[in-house]
């Protein structure tokens, strides 16, 4: 939909550099899943998403690297799994400020529906759950990066065990109460 509204063609009048990358190609991944393979029930389609963040830090590291400013869109939240990672890997020392509806702060640990979608913070953030490089699909990543400056804004809150529990003091935490 975001190329038939003609996006590129409306940012680069604005005076943007465009570059549109091609649609990560989940069904090529899907299809070399292999039969078998250990999957958790609290990290759906892990052996799925996993790679496909993968790819997708790949790709945002190597265009920060070259001095372009990554504008992801689309899929659902478990992009910004691999968004971050790639911003991350390219400049550590980046903060971040979330503002999403709901924390992303789970963990297969700690998540009730297992859904990948609301952990990228979880998943990316230092402290907060045991190694994620044992995750199937999630090898890659390994090294987990420490949020030095992250802001959260949320109209839900966070579910008690993650507030109390897991958030690291470097964290600022700013809960909007509708």
């Amino acid at each position: 939909l975001l190329r038939e509204a003609r996006l590129s063609t409306k940012l680069s009048a604005l005076g943007w550099r465009v570059e549109d990358l091609p649609d990560l190609d989940f069904e090529t991944i899907a299809s070399l899943v292999g039969k078998g393979s250990i999957q958790l029930p609290n990290a759906k389609n892990s052996l799925i998403v996993g790679p496909g963040t993968q790819k997708l830090a790949d790709i945002v590291e190597h265009s920060m690297k070259e001095g372009r400013f990554p504008l992801i869109l689309g899929g659902d939240h478990s992009i910004g799994i691999g968004s971050l990672a790639g911003i991350l890997r390219a400049r550590p020392n980046t903060g971040i400020i979330w503002v999403d509806a709901h924390a992303d702060l789970n963990t297969p640990a700690i998540s009730e529906s297992g859904n990948l979608h609301g952990m990228p913070i979880g998943l990316l953030m230092e402290g907060l759950a045991p190694d994620h490089s044992q995750l199937p699909g999630f090898e890659w990543l390994h090294d987990k990066t420490q949020m030095l400056d992250y802001e959260m804004l949320t109209p839900q809150g966070v579910q008690p065990f993650v507030s109390w529990v897991f958030v690291p003091s470097q964290c600022t935490i700013l809960i909007i109460m509708e």
